[in-house]
């Protein structure tokens, strides 16, 4: 199956394998054994839809519980549309496309959908510019991080509930990030991380001490400084000037 410009191009490494048509229940049976065969390479198995990637999912997990699946879903809401997807899926894909610019070694199975696999992502090298690795005892400022949260699609909160939010409170910055089970509160100590724990965003209180911190973009797309001038200046240019009525331009 041909994906121009889409998921298997931008970030398959060379000798990653694509498996497409039309995936029924018994391949739940034979991916793990192509996935085992291939190694480290991957395999990337397009289903026909959410549905049958989720069918697909369970199956694998059931029959292979050791093997590492990753997903790799499409937006839940129609091109153009002017509701964005759901926090959920977007923290869903920019942790998967995180993933696929760290090779492990280990055998994987990629699930997407057709509708998925066609839409254009980042390019590589952009993913790869969004990681900021986070340790106790580093001297790390607040402030750059909250740069760093800002300009990769975090949104500042009162309080953190959902992927992709962050909250300030003096020298805490609790966040949630993509992929994560839970939210994380940082600990700081003037410019120094201290403790990194993550907690239940019900009650607030602590449930563990992780040893690092892996963050990644929390939105495939960044409306940064640079990100909105190429906005303006393709906006000009495509329909003539800048029209300060538009909705979608005063938005962005």
């Amino acid at each position: 199956m041909n994906l121009p410009q889409g998921l298997a191009e931008r970030l398959a490494r060379p000798g990653r394998q694509i498996l497409s048509g039309l995936l029924e229940g018994q391949d739940a049976l034979l991916l793990p054994q192509v996935a085992e065969e291939l190694g480290g390479r991957g395999l990337i198995a397009v289903c026909r839809d959410d549905s049958h990637l989720a069918t697909l999912a369970d199956q694998l997990a059931y029959f292979a519980p050791s093997l590492e699946v990753v997903r790799f879903p499409a937006w839940d809401c129609l091109p153009y549309d002017r509701v964005s997807p759901s926090a959920d899926i977007l923290a869903r894909r920019s942790a998967t496309l995180a993933r696929l610019t760290k090779p492990s070694g280990q055998p994987f199975i990629l699930l997407t959908t057709v509708n998925a696999a066609l839409q254009r992502v980042r390019p590589r090298q952009m993913i790869a510019k969004s990681a900021y690795l986070a340790k106790p005892g580093m001297r790390m400022g607040i402030a750059g991080l909250q740069v760093f949260l800002s300009d990769n699609g975090y949104a500042r909160v009162g309080t953190v509930v959902e992927p992709g939010d962050f909250a300030v409170r003096g020298g805490l910055i609790d966040l949630f990030p993509p992929g994560s089970a839970a939210p994380v509160r940082l600990d700081f100590f003037g410019d120094t991380l201290e403790t990194i724990r993550s907690f239940d965003p019900g009650s607030q209180r602590s449930t563990d001490q992780l040893r690092e911190l892996q963050l990644n973009a929390a939105n495939e797309v960044l409306l940064n400084a640079n990100a909105i001038a190429i906005f303006r200046a393709a906006y000009s240019q495509a329909f003539g000037g800048i029209d300060l009525n538009d909705p979608l331009y005063e938005s962005i």
